[in-house]
């Protein structure tokens, strides 16, 4: 395990183990990038990307580069240790982000929240989406407070 951060979750996957559906969302991420295949029957964004819409089934998807901001929409402060090897990285913020950019899709993202206050963080916070290098191949995304 990498050096641990308080605030900072650290990752245990070192590689995405991507394939054919999610590989250009890793490959824009390696450069900085975030994105999110769109529907193009219904415009639905589908984050992760999947093989098919879940709104009507399609399979056809365009990428689209989002802006990278987006909005708590809701979140959790996680204070006791998963294990004992953790204790330096508590409390840390995981949130789930409303991206902008969507349309009002609702795509939303899972992300570690990594310059929050676990005080004052709330619903509604604005937040920038960065990409931490864990590995040679693995840029994790996460937010920070904008």
């Amino acid at each position: 395990m990498s050096e641990l951060t308080r605030g900072t979750f650290p990752s245990m996957m070192k590689d995405p183990y991507a394939d054919a559906t999610t590989q250009p969302f890793w490959d824009a991420a390696a450069e900085g990038r975030l994105c999110a295949p769109r529907c193009r029957d219904c415009g639905t964004f589908i984050l992760p990307p999947k093989p098919f819409c879940f709104t009507c089934q399609g399979q056809a998807f365009e990428w689209v580069d989002l802006p990278g901001t987006g909005t708590v929409y809701t979140f959790t402060v996680v204070r006791h240790p998963l294990s004992a090897q953790l204790a330096d990285v508590v409390p840390y913020v995981s949130g789930v982000i409303e991206l902008d950019g969507t349309q009002g899709a609702g795509a939303r993202l899972l992300l570690n929240i990594t310059d929050a206050d676990p005080e004052s963080i709330k619903i509604g916070d604005q937040v920038r989406v960065w990409f931490d290098q864990v590995s040679d191949t693995l840029p994790l995304p996460r937010a920070k407070m904008a």
